[in-house]
């Protein structure tokens, strides 16, 4: 599955919340932590879209 920039996506490789920063590229997507830090690569097959409780935990506002 491929997701758009800005979507919020659960990680299940290392179990955090992240937001898309670029396209897939090989397989990989390039992800931002919620209220900035290291950015990180992981692969596409490991991400779902984040629910709205792993958003909140997350610290996301809103309803994002």
């Amino acid at each position: 599955m491929t997701y758009r920039q800005g979507a919020y996506v659960w990680d299940e490789l290392h179990g955090r919340v992240g937001v898309v920063k670029d396209g897939q590229w090989g397989g990989l997507v390039h992800l931002r932590p919620v209220g900035g830090g290291t950015e990180w690569t992981t692969p596409a097959r490991m991400l779902r879209l984040a629910t709205r409780t792993e958003k909140a935990a997350a610290g996301v506002k809103g309803d994002a």
